[in-house]
């Protein structure tokens, strides 16, 4: 089996699509037809099958694809790491939202500075999809993403996650109207059931998990504003806009009260991400290991 046709197989089981493949792989649907089609004659197993007007893999199809992910990534681990023992050296690119950037990558960036001065980083600050889509195009080599536990995020085949931490989150509210006791979640969502509610602008994941917790106390939840920071949720809050999602670490401003979730909890959790098979780069390996040590401290 020529495992250079492997590419075709794995694109199309992503795309689904000869014509959307040719596109990504920059040649002909004709071609990406001859390669699949080569690819059955020579494992001797049909691998597409018409649907309609379209093709879509068969059941050894899928599973073909399956291996052909982890032979690319074997493939390109051994390319990438021809001389595991030479000193790391090159451009690490790392993609990642405010929080973790700050947390564990800038002490990254100040320690490899004195220990590996040939390892250099470009940092650019994404939401987790935009990370995630930069990372499957190959235009970083890193993503530093979060989810919520009540809010997971699909991920990739073809990418790898590492987790780093996991930190507790709450409604924030005007510090008069905090509730003096504390019921489970659900009770807490349902005393601000009439506020405006405070979403992100690039990330559904804190209106999934709202949308959650008012379903489960029995009432839609009207998303009035959108925010990315987490200064401007604060600023809303203080001016009696609405209420919103914050972490419980943070410090708080005077007039803010983060009223704790419980039975179910929130938990914001961070990840390290990459591609399937990237992570023995020597310098990917160095600042991966690194970002995992000080996130952690």
């Amino acid at each position: 089996m020529d495992t250079r046709r492997l590419p075709y197989l794995v694109e199309f089981a992503r795309h689904g699509s000869m014509r959307v493949v040719a596109e990504t792989m920059g040649t002909s649907t004709s071609v990406v037809s001859q390669q699949i089609a080569a690819l059955a004659r020579e494992t001797g197993a049909p691998l597409v099958e018409p649907d309609g007007r379209r093709s879509r893999l068969t059941a050894a199809g899928h599973r073909l694809a399956e291996h052909a992910r982890t032979i690319l990534a074997a493939v390109e681990t051994a390319e990438r790491d021809l001389d595991p023992h030479a000193e790391p050296r090159g451009q690490v690119r790392v993609a990642g939202f405010a929080t973790a950037i700050r947390r564990a990558l800038m002490p990254t960036v100040a320690a490899l500075a004195a220990t590996h001065p040939l390892v250099t980083l470009t940092i650019r600050e994404y939401e987790p999809a935009e990370a995630h889509a930069m990372l499957m195009a190959d235009r970083i080599d890193l993503a530093l993403t979060y989810d919520y536990d009540l809010a997971p995020a699909p991920l990739d085949p073809d990418l790898t996650a590492s987790p780093l931490w996991s930190t507790p989150w709450g409604l924030a509210v005007p510090e008069a109207a905090a509730p003096d006791a504390t019921p489970d979640a659900a009770g807490v969502v349902a005393a601000f059931r009439d506020q405006a509610w405070i979403g992100n602008s690039r990330n559904t994941a804190d209106e999934q998990v709202l949308r959650t917790l008012a379903s489960m106390a029995g009432f839609p939840l009207r998303i009035t504003h959108e925010a990315d920071s987490l200064d401007l949720v604060e600023d809303l809050i203080l001016a009696g806009l609405g209420v919103g999602l914050l972490p419980q670490d943070r410090p708080r401003r005077p007039g803010i009260a983060v009223v704790p979730l419980r039975d179910p909890g929130v938990h914001l959790r961070a990840s390290a991400v990459t591609r399937r098979g990237h992570a023995a780069w020597p310098p990917l390996a160095l600042v991966l290991d690194r970002v995992a040590r000080t996130a952690t401290s």
